[in-house]
């Protein structure tokens, strides 16, 4: 049971004070272990779930450190060398933060708390990756010591490009070396404390995991939300693969720099479009960043308006028997329509263009497909086009207008055709006046002025010259909602068109041509092509080893080289079959991890019902920005099919989502020469295009004003700019060293102090020093000075007495403090209150163990390691993590301090400050100790006092024997 508030003598906090009754929570502690052993190396076969221990290797590693010679002992400001292996193996070997599975007390509150599981590249973690790691790790040690039941396990991302691209380039199967990067990356996160429930750590590759990812794609296909298409995709002949549209820049491939063009291919597509509305609906009960929200709502792009049909004329300008459907969601300027736009993919392109034109439109369409989408819709880029020689009818007006192709219009939204509205609309507006096609305004602002400014108006105002009597639409004097509503009432009676809501969000692409992936669990019967889904009894349909694992440069997938695994039989009929060679993208498996964490050793379903019901939703999921948009919409759209079909209980995934921001490397410093080698001021950034840029080293740097100058040339301004952390820029830190020159508490603690969680930050190695110094100040106001040996005694300084009133004021204040700002995930500002405490405390002369205990338990989700050694110094004999964090007693926090008026003989001499329950006496003494008011009441004789609590104190003097000259 939580204590609802701190006693004076804080009894809770005393080493008899109990734990909860689970067996990992009452471990005792380990005896004292100096110096860390070797940790086992652990491999994870990717193929199975068992797990080979390299102990030979690590005989022979025992060895040798036997045989080494005793370092030099490093002076440090604490032990951290010592006590932060000793715990991590005591939390290891103990599974102190193991998260029961089956024999969990749901009667108590949960607590789900996530990290977007990281995908294990060679390169390992950097400083940058911890920032969001510790963040949940101390949301979690602050939950548990709250009395909640914590999820907080880890798993990996791990099939994906990178390892193919490796294979391909060395021979060295994915599988090795996403193992052994997995272990690299285990190693590092272990190094740094975090309470992950290792027990529960899942990989995607693991065909126990992948089994459910190729069971969801069985459900989606039995409620046609998989199926199949042509459709366009970047393929680069080069590579011999089809490219995600993040990986093409400029029309070239990233990897290599080669040509990449767009080109129709059969792939498999999952209707995320069918479940468009509600993943917009359901976005206003989250609590997400708003920008986050916003991001999702616009890649959705829900638009209402209206489809409008435009016949196409012949030579003579009759209208022939084929019609162009057009989207917009503005047909209140169908009047000013001056032109049509189709894009170069248009399925009637072919049967538009003249003769004349037929030349310029192939060579068009051709560098049109070499552009990725991103880069055609680009509002930056000029605007181009070809004329098709080709008319349609505006039907409001029954005039001609031109039809032209541009690439700017994409062939994958609404109906890959626009009515193009110069006067409206700033994209149309520039391509009109690049090739002379009349501007015609039919909207009219509130300020007339800015139909004169030479710019496309793309708002709302009173409709203008927009009316026909042949056709009989008039909408003249409307505003453009009801004239809007008014042409889709014409159009719908008139058969020209009808009301349309439409979507930017796109079917989701869910095939690579890759190996490695998840196999997708279908075949192909060879006598009908007819596609047929495995028994959910066939599954895991287990990937094939391939030797092989290069592009087939035909557009067949890697897989189709593995023979025996492609040619298989139908189950049921018996018949000849053929798999599917195409694997799922690396979105698939992180789609519902989030789930298997649950549940990870279910063999039977995906999740266990009650699990689910329990720890569902996450209750806090922290990840980059990146993330924002695909990661989370892919996620959602799986989570709303599951609860359709009864898997989960909730409609929603995630219910909070924390975006930390990004830790940019040191600052670096450039100085600006001329073509004749001399140093200049870098006064402007159009500068840097005409003089070549050196490194300056920060020892020569000093800072004037706004500006970074050389130290011995302050008239030379400097270029400072700090990079987002990248091999390629030699700006990684690797936490691994600062771990060994500071320690795991001060790296987790600095990342915290350098700001706000979601903003920016630089690295500043320099910056950890103040952090050290913080905990190096602890350790020795709880432990001591260190003994002539540079050792530290076993036990603490403090003393078993009752604290005072200010010692529990400044304790209280502190843990109001740090609770709140935890709670607000404002972990800097926490931290600042700690700080504050520690320097309160060292003006004391003695630190009564209540006090100290609970500071202990302040600083354990932030320095766990320092804390658990504190904790076993102060004499308990079990882990701290399940301790009940301290609670801020509301009787310590008012600022009872009062300003006391002191009189003598009626005439205010003074004030002092009291407590407002001060009594008379007190006040009394207080003031003849006071310098200013002693010198009026040494040695006399006081006929009377008269005491007002809280107000005033008047001493009246026998004034026989007031001193002469002081009245």
């Amino acid at each position: 049971m939580l204590h609802s508030h701190l006693h004076l003598n804080l009894q809770f906090l005393s080493p008899h004070s109990s734990l909860p009754s689970s067996n990992h929570h009452t471990i005792p502690f380990p005896t004292p272990i100096r110096r860390p052993s070797s940790s086992t190396t652990t491999l994870r076969l990717r193929n199975c779930s068992r797990r080979i221990t390299n102990s030979a290797t690590n005989d022979k590693l025992n060895e040798t450190e036997k045989k080494k010679p005793p370092q030099q002992t490093v002076n440090r400001a604490y032990p951290f060398h010592e006590i932060e292996p000793k715990w991590q193996r005591f939390w290891e070997q103990h599974r102190t933060f193991r998260t029961p599975d089956d024999d969990i007390d749901m009667s108590k509150p949960k607590y789900y708390i996530l990290d977007m599981f990281p995908y294990p590249s060679g390169a390992g973690l950097h400083v940058g990756h911890p920032l969001g790691y510790t963040a949940t790790d101390i949301l979690a040690r602050f939950k548990r010591m709250q009395g909640h039941n914590v999820l907080h396990p880890m798993g990996w991302d791990a099939f994906g490009l990178p390892a193919e691209q490796y294979a391909i380039e060395t021979g060295t199967h994915p599988k090795l070396t996403t193992v052994t990067n997995i272990n690299r990356f285990t190693s590092q996160l272990k190094s740094l404390g975090f309470s992950y429930d290792w027990d529960r750590e899942i990989s995607t590759i693991e065909p126990e995991y992948y089994k459910w990812t190729q069971w969801i794609f069985l459900q989606l296909l039995k409620r046609g939300l998989a199926y199949q298409a042509e459709v366009p995709v970047n393929w680069c002949p080069a590579l011999g693969t089809v490219l995600a549209n993040e990986e093409v820049i400029d029309g070239v491939s990233e990897r290599g720099g080669h040509p990449v063009v767009r080109k129709p291919m059969r792939q498999w597509m999952l209707k995320i479009t069918a479940y468009a509305d509600r993943l917009l609906e359901d976005l206003d009960d989250l609590d997400w960043p708003e920008s986050v929200k916003e991001m999702q709502r616009n890649w959705i792009g829900r638009s209402e308006g209206a489809e409008l049909e435009f016949c196409i004329l012949d030579g003579d300008g009759k209208e022939r028997d084929m019609q162009i459907i057009v989207y917009t969601t503005r047909p209140d300027t169908i009047f000013g329509a001056t032109y049509l736009v189709v894009a170069p993919e248009h399925p009637l392109l072919s049967s538009l263009v003249s003769t004349a034109q037929s030349n310029y439109m192939e060579d068009y369409i051709d560098i049109a497909s070499r552009k990725s989408d991103l880069e055609r819709t680009e509002l930056q880029k000029e605007k181009t086009g070809v004329f098709t020689g080709c008319y349609a009818k505006n039907p409001a007006n029954g005039e001609a207008i031109p039809i032209w192709v541009a690439d700017y219009v994409l062939g994958s939204y609404g109906t890959g055709a626009i009515m193009a509205v110069p006067a409206h609309d700033s994209r149309d507006y520039e391509f009109a006046l690049k090739y002379d096609i009349p501007v015609r305004w039919v909207v009219m602002p509130d300020d007339k002025s800015i139909n004169e400014s030479g710019k496309a108006f793309p708002g709302e105002g009173i409709i203008v010259d927009s009316s026909d009597t042949l056709t009989g639409l008039d909408i003249n004097g409307l505003c453009s909602k009801e004239a809007a509503q008014k042409v889709i009432d014409w159009a719908e009676q008139g058969g020209n068109g009808k009301r349309k809501v439409n979507y930017k969000l796109r079917d989701w692409l869910f095939a690579r041509q890759r190996y490695w992936g998840e196999p997708i669990p279908v075949i192909f019967l060879d006598d009908s092509g007819e596609t047929v889904p495995l028994d959910e009894t066939e599954l895991p349909l287990i990937l094939p080893e391939l030797d092989d694992f290069s592009p087939s440069g035909t557009g067949e997938p890697p897989l189709s080289k593995a023979v025996s695994w492609v040619k298989t039989t139908d189950r049921l009929s018996g018949r000849p079959a053929t798999r599917e060679t195409n694997t799922m993208p690396q979105w698939a498996g992180s789609c519902w991890y989030y789930l298997r964490f649950m549940d990870p050793n279910n063999s039977k379903e995906l999740v266990d019902k009650a699990k689910e019901r329990y720890w569902g939703p996450v209750d806090v999921y922290v990840g980059g920005a990146e993330h924002a948009v695909l990661h989370l919409l892919y996620a959602r759209f799986w989570h709303k099919v599951l609860f359709d079909i009864g898997v989960v209980s909730t409609k929603e995934p995630f219910q909070c989502v924390i975006n930390q921001g990004i830790i940019l490397g040191e600052v670096q410093y450039m100085a600006c020469r001329d073509k004749d080698g001399n140093l200049v001021s870098a006064d402007s950034t159009n500068m840097l295009n005409e003089h070549s840029l050196e490194k300056i080293s920060e020892e020569k740097v000093t800072k004037s004003g706004d500006s970074f100058v050389l130290k011995d040339n302050p008239e030379v301004r400097l270029v400072a700019r700090a990079h987002k952390m990248s091999k390629s820029r030699g700006n990684v830190v690797n936490p691994d060293d600062v771990i060994s020159e500071y320690g795991a508490d001060s790296l987790r603690l600095y990342e915290m102090f350098m700001g706000p969680l979601r903003d920016s930050k630089t690295w500043s190695t320099g910056g950890i020093e103040g952090v050290y110094r913080f905990l190096g100040r602890t350790w020795r106001l709880i432990v001591g000075l260190p003994l002539s040996d540079g050792t530290f005694k076993d036990r603490t300084v403090s003393v078993d007495e009752e604290p005072t009133i200010e010692q529990l004021r400044y304790l209280h204040k502190c843990i109001a403090k740090v609770t709140e700002e935890i709670e607000g995930t404002r972990f800097n500002t926490g931290i600042s209150a700690m700080m504050e405490f520690l320097n309160a405390a060292y003006k004391w002369d003695k630190h009564p163990r209540s006090v100290v205990e609970a500071f202990v338990l302040l600083l354990s989700p932030y320095a766990p390691h320092m804390a658990e050694e504190l904790w076993s110094r102060l004499g308990h004999t079990k882990s701290l993590a399940y301790e009940p964090f301290p609670k801020a007693n509301p009787a310590y926090l008012k600022d009872s301090i009062i300003v006391l008026p002191v009189q003598i003989n009626g005439k205010t001499r003074g004030t002092i400050q009291v407590e407002e329950t001060c009594t008379e006496e007190d006040a009394f003494a207080l003031a003849s100790r006071d310098e200013k008011l002693s010198k009026y009441l040494d040695g006399q004789s006081v006929r009377k006092r008269i005491y007002v609590p809280g107000k005033i104190l008047n001493v009246v003097l026998d004034r026989k024997n007031i001193k002469v000259g002081v009245q």
